[in-house]
């Protein structure tokens, strides 16, 4: 059976819920990884019965599932220290008030968790925050002590977020990306471990975050193989002119001066044959969702174009050997 292919509702967050719907069905999408904080209100979700009918007959109007909720934002808040551009993910009325947007981001992740759970859905994608990335160079001088307190302070921040998880049967997946205290490889490696491989917590893969990086994502899926709940379909193009570097200059996404860019599926430099063989081989049968960034192309010839390569690129395992015919009796 073909893994489901659906996408990204944050990037089209302007547009409303029920428009998003037809429009994606029409363009021949399964389904979406609905934002919680655009297009999905969670709260409602738990508190209000005649909205969650209302959502869920738009989505089964439009032949459309959940392949996830999204709640990057609200997980940012989480395990982050609070500065201004913070202000942005939460309610306005927080603004500046670093533990008030804590408190707010925690009991939101509980709620998604029960929303989730009414409405049938198993995974959540996350981002966790990290009260470290600021200390990624190491200088000024960053202490083992430092970076010990930064993974045990995650570690003491969403225990309680993932009891909640357990309790109501929906897991988390925490997109790897610079930013949270998991963004490549070792650091990955490292809170799981932090964590006791706790089940609660798996990985939603995306390759476009570790490539840049010079992190190899087939290598990543291989090794990380059990904690894969969820996979983000995402592309992005290297540009080594010796000028860009990796780090982005502070150049604006889509400027082609930069070191890399964000592109849409098919125009960059992600081996995705080798990811969906990777993918077979490891016997993941979830959703391929597709989130769409490209700031150099209008964004829905880009989700029906990248539609069309997920589907040229979701091919299955073969049930026989390829030389299995040359048997003799």
């Amino acid at each position: 059976m073909k893994r489901p292919v659906t996408i990204c509702s944050g990037q089209f967050g302007d547009i409303p819920f029920e428009e998003l719907c037809r429009t994606m069905h029409g363009l021949g999408y399964e389904g979406l990884e609905l934002a919680a904080q655009s297009h999905i209100d969670v709260e409602r979700i738990v508190s209000d019965p005649e909205y969650r009918e209302h959502f869920q007959k738009t989505l089964e109007d439009n032949q459309l599932i959940i392949s996830a909720i999204s709640a990057h934002l609200m997980g940012q808040c989480v395990g982050d220290n609070w500065d201004p551009r913070l202000d942005n993910f939460a309610p306005a009325r927080l603004a500046g008030k670093p533990e008030e947007i804590r408190a707010w981001a925690i009991e939101g992740m509980k709620t998604t968790a029960r929303a989730a759970q009414l409405l049938g859905v198993k995974v959540v994608t996350c981002f966790l925050g990290s009260p470290i990335w600021p200390m990624w160079y190491s200088f000024p001088q960053t202490t083992p002590e430092m970076v010990d307190a930064g993974f045990a302070r995650i570690k003491e921040l969403w225990t309680p977020i993932f009891d909640v998880y357990d309790e109501c049967g929906v897991r988390l997946a925490l997109e790897v990306h610079p930013t949270e205290i998991a963004f490549d490889y070792y650091s990955t490696e490292r809170l799981l471990k932090t964590l006791d491989y706790r089940p609660t917590l798996g990985l939603n893969f995306d390759p476009s975050h570790l490539l840049w990086q010079g992190v190899s994502p087939v290598l990543f899926l291989r090794r990380f193989r059990e904690q894969i709940y969820h996979v983000h379909m995402k592309d992005v193009r290297i540009n080594r002119d010796g000028l860009g570097g990796i780090l982005g200059s502070h150049i604006e996404f889509g400027d082609t001066r930069r070191g890399w860019n964000f592109v849409s599926l098919g125009h960059g430099d992600v081996d995705f044959e080798g990811i969906i063989r990777e993918l077979n081989q490891m016997g993941y049968h979830g959703p391929l969702c597709v989130e769409w960034e490209d700031s150099g192309m209008e964004r829905m010839h880009g989700a029906k174009e990248a539609l069309e390569f997920v589907r040229r690129m979701n091919f299955e395992s073969s049930d026989v050997s390829f030389d299995a015919a040359l048997k003799v009796d």
